[in-house]
C-alpha cells in the first residue's frame, strides 16, 4: 500500500521552502533538519543558490520566448530555479522523475492552471538541457 502524499516529508517542498526563504525573506538561517534526504536537499538547495546566474542564463537561452522569470509568482520562480538545477546538475535523476516531483509539490503551492503551465515549462527546458549536455 502507498502511503499518502506527505508535503511536510517531500524532500522537494522542503526545498521550495528553503529557496524561498533564502531568495525573497533574506533568511539568512540556512538550516537542514533531519530527514531521510538531507544531503539530497541541502546539496540542491545550496546548489541552486550557488549558481543562481547559470540557472537564470539557462531560462534566458531556452525560455526567454515563453516566459519572464521576475514577471512569475516567487513560488513558481523558485521550482523552477530549483528544477533547472536538477536537470542541469543531477544527471542521475531521470528528467520524468524530477518534474513528477517538482508537479507534486507544487500543488501544494500552486493552483491547478499554474501547475500545468508549470508542467509545459519543465518539460519544455528539460528537453532543451538534456539533449544539450546528453
Amino acid at each position: 500500500m502507498r502511503t499518502p502524499y506527505n508535503p511536510n516529508q517531500s524532500p522537494r517542498v522542503i526545498i521550495i521552502q528553503k529557496l524561498y526563504g533564502k531568495f525573497f525573506n533574506d533568511d539568512a538561517d540556512l538550516t537542514f533538519s533531519k530527514h531521510r534526504f538531507k544531503k539530497f536537499i541541502k546539496d540542491v538547495v545550496l546548489g541552486t543558490i550557488e549558481r543562481d546566474d547559470i540557472i537564470k542564463e539557462e531560462v534566458k537561452n531556452h525560455l526567454s520566448n515563453d516566459l519572464q522569470l521576475t514577471n512569475l509568482d516567487k513560488v513558481f520562480q523558485v521550482i523552477v530555479k530549483s528544477a533547472i538545477f536538477e536537470l542541469l546538475y543531477k544527471p542521475k535523476i531521470s528528467t520524468k522523475i524530477i518534474i513528477k516531483e517538482y508537479l507534486d509539490a507544487s500543488n501544494f503551492f500552486l493552483e491547478d492552471s499554474q501547475t500545468k503551465y508549470l508542467n509545459a515549462i519543465l518539460d519544455k527546458i528539460a528537453k532543451k538541457i538534456r539533449i544539450l549536455n546528453a
